[in-house]
């Protein structure tokens, strides 16, 4: 006997075709999303150790604790060990320079009477080299900014000392 041809077909209707070419497209543009937007895992910071002698202070301790995770643009990133005690940093990428903050410091050795003192936002700031010291708390704490860096590092930073860490009078060397 002759089969008649009614145009309907053995295989799946036509929606159901469509909604998985659909769902199988769909699924490709996400995994091409994610992977573009992962980030590499940042390497660890290293740094150098400095003199620290105050880091384990209780001023240290308390803005150990109030520090954020990110400065603007830059995200917290972690520090290779052994790290020096007192010292944070914040990366903007992966490779990139970081912003580096270390508390517990002695006197620069360059504030004497007389130097130029820089306020930002209630903490008084003294620049060596493109380290910044604040020279208003009870410890000595250094703020190192990478080139084009901009100032939200420092304003935002400047606010959580001044919450964290009372200020107290300056006390620079005598010159000479």
């Amino acid at each position: 006997m002759a089969r008649q041809v009614t145009g309907d077909s053995d295989g799946p209707p036509r929606v159901v075709i469509i909604a998985a070419i659909a769902l199988a497209v769909a699924a490709i543009a996400v995994i091409l999303v994610i992977a573009a937007t992962r980030k590499a895992p940042s390497q660890p910071v290293a740094l150098p150790a400095v003199p620290a002698p105050q880091a384990a202070n209780g001023a240290c301790r308390a803005l150990e604790r109030a520090l954020p995770q990110r400065l603007g643009d830059y995200q917290r990133a972690p520090l290779a060990q052994p790290a020096p005690e007192g010292a944070t940093a914040w990366r903007a990428g992966p490779d990139s320079e970081p912003v580096v903050l270390r508390c517990g410091l002695d006197r620069p050795a360059d504030f004497v009477v007389g130097s130029p003192i820089q306020v930002v936002d209630r903490v008084q700031w003294f620049e060596v080299d493109r380290s910044w010291y604040t020279v208003d708390r009870p410890v000595y704490i250094a703020l190192t900014l990478p080139m084009g860096s901009g100032p939200t590092p420092i304003q935002e930073l400047s606010e959580v000392i001044d919450h964290a860490i009372t200020a107290v009078p300056i006390d620079p060397r005598p010159p000479g």
